[in-house]
């Protein structure tokens, strides 16, 4: 009687690593690196640390980074802009809290001062042939802009608060947990009852109420 097989055994986290170590092909790294990339864009770091991680060797990492800079399709300068655009157009959040994302994407300091130096005078995004500029538009910080905008997002759960004080203080604490200055904190959330954000009436449409 011919014997069944057994179950095959599951290859291991260290099994996995040992056989990447193996590999000597920079095609399978970089072919590693670009599915990691199918996703969504990624940081030079972030591909660093995946491919570091999944037990490929240091130089073949470095060659499938050289190479996937050389074509385009790693670019941190570029990722940083594209970061700071989806966030101030989806989820905005405060100047501090972006630095600190970009910081954990592995950013150098110099590519996130930049991006953020042109987020504040408006030149973000400046070769965007769809971008649109009013120039008698009043002037208005990004860090201020993105408040407001955050603010209307929640303008349905704030508009449920009551009292006026425990509903500026609500605004407040939303916007300083996405990382807006104090300054910034009070005087967005100082607004809500002036209608300067179109929040004061329960019809306004709003986003998630979840985070508010």
């Amino acid at each position: 009687m011919t014997a069944t097989p057994g179950p095959r055994r599951r290859e291991s986290y260290a099994d996995r690593r040992e056989r990447r170590a193996a590999v000597d092909d920079p095609a399978v790294v970089l072919e590693a690196a670009a599915r990691f990339l199918e996703v969504r864009a990624r940081s030079v770091a972030e591909v660093r640390r995946r491919l570091t991680t999944n037990g490929y060797r240091p130089e073949l990492v470095d060659g499938a980074i050289a190479r996937m800079t050389e074509l385009g399709m790693l670019d941190d300068a570029a990722f940083a802009q594209a970061w700071v655009e989806s966030r101030d157009r989806s989820r905005p959040r405060g100047e501090r809290a972006i630095r600190v994302e970009l910081s954990q994407k592995g950013l150098e300091r110099a590519v996130i001062d930049e991006v953020l130096t042109k987020r504040r005078d408006g030149s973000l995004g400046s070769d965007d042939p769809d971008r649109v500029v009013d120039p008698d538009a009043p002037r208005v910080s990004a860090d201020r802009a993105a408040a407001e905008r955050l603010i209307t997002k929640h303008a349905r759960s704030l508009a449920r608060v009551a009292d006026p004080r425990q509903r500026r203080a609500r605004a407040y604490a939303l916007l300083a947990r996405n990382g807006f200055d104090p300054e910034t904190c009070r005087d967005v959330a100082a607004s809500v009852d002036r209608g300067a954000t179109g929040i004061d009436t329960a019809e306004d449409a709003g986003g998630s109420d979840s985070e508010a």
